[in-house]
């Protein structure tokens, strides 16, 4: 698990914790989403009224903490100076005339079925203020005078999670292994952090913490520490919300965990050990690659928004070293066997596929053959819920300096992802006290996603 959990330049501070909104850094496991749901019941706040989204798309969201290059992914460029160009090579894609890095050769065969938009760019240039941009479609807002009160935006799980919930027992928000900085709901409440799977879906005897009758509790004591839970409950006790029995509250807790423990979706979704030997090592036998899968299956079974997170993409130094060992080929052989997947089981209409970072990384090489942060050119992968496949979106110059062509910004990615989701960007939430603020800001939707 370590591979995904390397901090960035910037390490994890004090403001994450704030920008994360009820300390819930980490996400959740099953008690303490279950009791703070339970608690939220009693003092959600308002909304303005917006209606749940009845759109069925679910989103598998691949996070590249730290900037991955666009240079060596998605946008090679094979006529720069070498001090641009960089080590690697360019090769053709399944498309005529579109070439990504020689180290994405398994999405380059199979670029007919997702798009690449190379021309999202925005002025947020430190990981902090660009993991919030592009988590969540707001830029960072900046205090205004000492003790101002900041209000940062919950992210798109979470907003999903508010929108659309889940059904079957299932949690509407699953991050792996972690959560990101911003991955977090803020004033949207801490129901609506993630549910965190960190164990490794890789490793012998695989267990989803929370999620599991303990082995020494057999299905026939479980059933029967139930049903006695359900006689006891024929006594009289107090029902009036209003009094705040504490009981009633817990009322909800418990089925809440009895319902995903016991829900044969969830146990199916989290059972990685059931699938194919041969699928599994499609995806890659390692952690990032089980986790993808691990997301296909819980989207399949109705969960609406799963991150992956895959930590280290800060390639300040050993850029291509690092990308030579084993990290581009995680990305390469996973990915491309998620959006392959989802098309052989006829799933990928109705599940999208997102892969990005913060930020793209400077056309130079600095002198420890590494790129530094740039936000004003970047790429990002989307595939499946009718994203045209094989479709280029957008441009940089010749050099890779800046998207120079039908530039998108962040609030536009917002949108269409929204939009997608079947939730109206303009929506108005209202934050902890009180005062109205837009789900996204004067965004615009990326056509050429919804051709």
């Amino acid at each position: 698990m370590s591979s995904f959990l390397p901090r960035n330049c910037d390490g994890i501070g004090r403001r994450d914790f704030l920008q994360v909104g009820l300390g819930a850094l980490g996400g959740m496991g099953l008690t303490q989403m279950l009791a703070l749901k339970a608690q939220a019941a009693k003092t959600t706040l308002p909304t303005g009224g917006a209606k749940a989204s009845t759109s069925d798309l679910r989103c598998i969201f691949v996070w590249l903490d730290g900037g991955p290059s666009h240079y060596e992914t998605f946008d090679p460029k094979p006529d720069a100076p070498s001090e641009i160009r960089g080590e690697f090579k360019s090769i053709p894609t399944s498309v005529p005339g579109v070439h990504f890095s020689e180290v994405m050769p398994k999405l380059a065969k199979g670029f007919d079925k997702f798009t690449v938009i190379r021309s999202i760019a925005h002025r947020q240039n430190n990981h902090g203020a660009g993991n919030h941009y592009l988590m969540t479609g707001r830029p960072t807002p900046v205090p205004v005078g000492c003790g101002a009160f900041v209000t940062y935006h919950p992210s798109y799980g979470s907003v999903v999670s508010h929108f659309r919930g889940a059904d079957k027992g299932l949690p509407a928000y699953v991050s792996t292994p972690r959560m990101s900085r911003s991955g977090g709901p803020n004033f949207l409440g801490a129901e609506h952090a993630p549910f965190i799977i960190a164990n490794d879906p890789n490793s012998e005897g695989f267990r989803v913490r929370d999620v599991s009758v303990p082995k020494d509790i057999a299905e026939g004591r479980a059933v029967s520490r139930t049903a006695l839970r359900e006689s006891l409950d024929r006594l009289k006790r107090i029902t009036d919300k209003a009094a705040d029995d504490p009981a009633v509250a817990f009322d909800d807790y418990y089925a809440q965990g009895f319902d995903l423990i016991n829900s044969p979706e969830a146990q199916a979704a989290f059972d990685i050990s059931k699938e194919p030997e041969k699928i599994r090592e499609t995806y890659g036998r390692n952690d990032f690659g089980q986790r993808l899968l691990m997301a296909r299956r819980l989207t399949e079974v109705g969960v609406p928004f799963v991150t992956v997170y895959y930590g280290g993409w800060d390639d300040h130094r050993d850029l291509f070293k690092n990308f030579k060992k084993d990290k581009a080929d995680r990305v390469d052989t996973g990915v491309s066997a998620l959006i392959e997947d989802l098309h052989q089981r006829g799933s990928l209409e109705n599940t999208m596929v997102f892969v990005l970072g913060e930020f793209g990384r400077t056309p130079k090489i600095n002198k420890d053959a590494g790129r530094d942060h740039w936000s004003f050119a970047m790429s990002v992968l989307a595939a499946g819920g009718g994203i045209p496949g094989g479709q280029i979106v957008g441009a940089t110059d010749v050099k890779g300096y800046f998207a120079n062509e039908n530039v998108y910004a962040p609030e536009d990615f917002a949108a269409s992802l929204y939009s997608k989701m079947g939730i109206d960007p303009a929506t108005m939430l209202h934050d902890q006290v009180g005062r109205p603020i837009q789900l996204v800001d004067k965004g615009r939707l990326i056509k050429e996603c919804f051709a």
